[in-house]
């Protein structure tokens, strides 16, 4: 028997759900601070190099209050951290992808801003797997959530492991991988027995401490502090954790987090700095970690294959005396390593050898926020709320300065050709129209 034909109405329909679908099918999930891989780098592609309050936004949601941690994205879900409108409640969020707020809980009180407009209790960002997702807060809470908001484990790491003491605030935000969320507490001065810097792996089910191993230091002074986060280096070989602060980076055996390696020479040269804490995280692809220092000291390109004290040893491959990034982490791409400085200037590296291919100013401002790749572009973003689009390559091109007109901290996340930039008034969603 014969069918009727569909009305066109029907097909016009049809069609457009048939194309949803294969988008939402081809999105990359954004699950953690810096992306799917945890190196800043995306497969997405079709994204603007131009944008502005007017041109090429999907949609803006206000929210209710300021905050540095960057959204992370599942499928149509979106999750993000906030100071609330009291100014006192650290608050997560869930939206929808079409700009709904879905959901709003209360992870903790007693935010804290820091020095005036540099941050707040805010600043750490969600991690989620698709079914939960686990929020920290600079008050050292950590809560686990299912997608429909209800909670399902709260820890106090204070009360767990010894009060943190970090003159600006706990950043860090926490690694998830497989059964396991990683947690960097690396603080210090005052009574060595409730101020040891420690290494945590958390059953991410129960949050339920898996084992916690005590990170040493001959660290002093400020530079006991970081607000730094970790990361996982992997390849087909190996696989482990690398947390980075008091003067030295170190991997660890993610079975029981002892010590693999440890580098230092970031610090020390040519006298020690008692206030280089370390800000920004290391970036890794398998083959490499660059490791960068703070307040225009070196940056390291190292060898993951590496065991003991790596600090003069052959698997140091180069080093970069100066101009490391100051807060934004590094990224790499394509064999080449970009570094944006905290004043706009950009590096791009051979990451086989720490050559300076070239250093170019771009905007003159703040950056705060780490960059990120997609779609063949680098975007950097400042603390004014201009994000700067650049081309990759050993050759400095510029696309495009983008004015959002508000002012930004936080990294932005991509997925679903989209790029969603939270501000400290709004959650935006940029796309091409």
């Amino acid at each position: 028997m014969r069918l009727p034909a569909l009305p066109v109405v029907w097909k016009l329909s049809l069609a457009l759900v048939a194309l949803a679908a294969a988008a939402s099918a081809w999105a990359e999930n954004w699950p953690q601070w810096r992306g799917p891989r945890g190196n800043g780098v995306c497969g997405e592609t079709g994204l603007p190099a131009r944008f502005g309050p007017k041109e090429n936004v999907l949609w803006r949601v206000p929210l209710p209050g300021p905050a540095g941690s960057t959204p992370v994205v599942w499928e149509d879900r979106i999750f993000l951290t906030s100071v609330d409108r009291d100014g006192v409640a650290l608050v997560l969020l869930c939206l929808s992808t079409e700009g709904k707020v879905l959901w709003q809980r209360t992870v903790s009180t007693g935010n804290r801003n820091v020095r005036r407009d540099e941050g707040n209790s805010a600043s750490p960002s969600p991690v989620t797997d698709g079914k939960y997702v686990w929020a920290t807060m600079g008050t050292g809470h950590i809560a686990c959530y299912d997608f429909q908001g209800r909670l399902v484990w709260r820890l106090d790491l204070n009360r767990e492991f010894g009060p943190i003491n970090l003159q600006f605030g706990y950043t860090s935000t926490p690694v998830l991988y497989k059964d396991r969320l990683y947690v960097q507490l690396i603080h210090g001065e005052g009574n060595p027995r409730t101020q040891e810097s420690r290494v945590i792996a958390l059953d991410k089910r129960t949050g339920q401490p898996v084992w916690v191993h005590t990170r040493t230091s001959d660290a002093r002074a400020e530079c006991e502090h970081s607000y730094a986060s970790p990361i996982l280096y992997r390849d087909a070989k190996q696989e482990y954790l690398i947390t980075h602060g008091a003067d030295y980076v170190v991997a660890h055996r993610l079975s029981d987090g002892q010590e693999l390696w440890r580098c230092g020479g970031l610090n020390g040269t040519p006298r020690y700095n008692p206030t280089l804490r370390l800000v920004a995280s290391p970036v890794a692809v398998p083959g490499l970690i660059v490791v960068p220092s703070a307040k225009n000291g070196p940056v390291l390109g190292i060898d993951p294959a590496g065991r003991g004290d790596l600090t003069d040893s052959r698997f140091v491959r180069w080093r970069l005396s100066r101009n490391t990034p100051d807060v934004p982490s590094p990224v790499i791409h394509g064999g080449l390593v970009y570094l944006c400085r905290e004043n706009g200037n950009l590096l791009c590296l051979d990451a086989t050898t720490g050559e300076v291919l070239y250093q170019r100013r771009t905007h003159r401002q703040r950056h705060r926020a780490s960059p990120v790749v997609a779609d063949g572009k680098l975007y950097l973003t400042a603390r004014d709320g201009v994000i700067t689009v650049v081309a990759l390559g050993r050759e400095f091109k510029l696309l495009a300065q983008n004015r959002m007109g508000e002012d930004i901290s936080s990294s932005p996340a991509i997925s679903g050709r989209r790029i969603y930039l939270r501000t400290f008034q709004a959650l935006y969603a940029i796309g091409s129209r």
